[in-house]
């Protein structure tokens, strides 16, 4: 198990019973990917949660706590940090509307399903590995290390190679096929020989063309139209 997620886990439940089975759970999925279990930090209730100063990468949240409940409590760690993966746990449907008016990743009911918890724990770690990683662009000037989310699209132009960020846009030493093997599959698109996209950054798109974040456009190919629908829906609803 060299390998590790530089993150931190909060579970925050009042059930004790709850709290040991996320974490018998989380530690169980990283053994079975064979990935050192990161940090697991226990609240049981939404005020210390609050009061904690630790980062949160990924929080198990219960709606229904003594005190303040679990919908303000991720309002309010929502608005801090918009990246934080938010699993809201509860045995109350009723709060489904509530909680994804701030963007919960996903609502998990009681009593847990293992297997639907280990299937959405995998699409957290991915989705915070994706946000997280760091991708090194070297042009003949340097080296510039950024974050993959920063790259809107790369760009084939005849023998050259742009890769467009939010930043500014760098012109690559290396090929088109390099960024395919080293940009996470699982959000970036090849759209037409000479594109690949960040799902992240698309606005809009219809047959022809795909429109981007900073009025960048891509050509989407008709052959991969369909394809690329597909992918965009299952990324879209990996993020929700």
């Amino acid at each position: 198990m060299g390998e590790i997620y530089d993150m931190r886990i909060v579970i925050c439940d009042d059930d004790s019973l709850m709290l040991e089975q996320l974490q018998d759970y989380i530690k169980e999925f990283f053994e079975n990917i064979h990935v050192e279990c990161p940090e697991i930090a226990c609240f049981t209730d939404g005020e210390s949660l609050l009061e904690d100063n630790g980062e949160k990468d990924i929080l198990m949240l219960d709606i229904e706590m003594p005190g303040l409940d679990g919908i303000y409590v991720g309002k309010e760690l929502k608005r801090k940090n918009e990246n934080l993966i938010i699993f809201i746990v509860t045995s109350y449907p009723e709060y489904l509307d509530d909680a994804m008016r701030f963007s919960v990743f996903r609502y998990l009911s009681k009593p847990l399903d293992r297997q639907r918890f280990f299937r959405n724990m995998k699409d957290s770690a991915d989705l915070y590995h994706t946000r997280t990683v760091k991708v090194a662009i070297e042009t003949k000037q340097g080296v510039h290390t950024l974050s993959a989310s920063s790259v809107i699209a790369v760009e084939a132009q005849q023998r050259k190679v742009i890769v467009h960020t939010l930043r500014c846009d760098f012109e690559s030493i290396h090929n088109m096929q390099y960024w395919l093997n080293t940009l996470p599959g699982n959000c970036f698109f090849q759209t037409h020989r000479s594109f690949m996209i960040n799902f992240s950054h698309v606005t809009d798109f219809d047959r022809t063309l795909v429109h981007m974040s900073g009025g960048f456009s891509a050509y989407l190919t008709k052959r991969k139209y369909h394809a690329f629908k597909k992918a965009y829906l299952l990324y879209l609803e990996s993020t929700r």
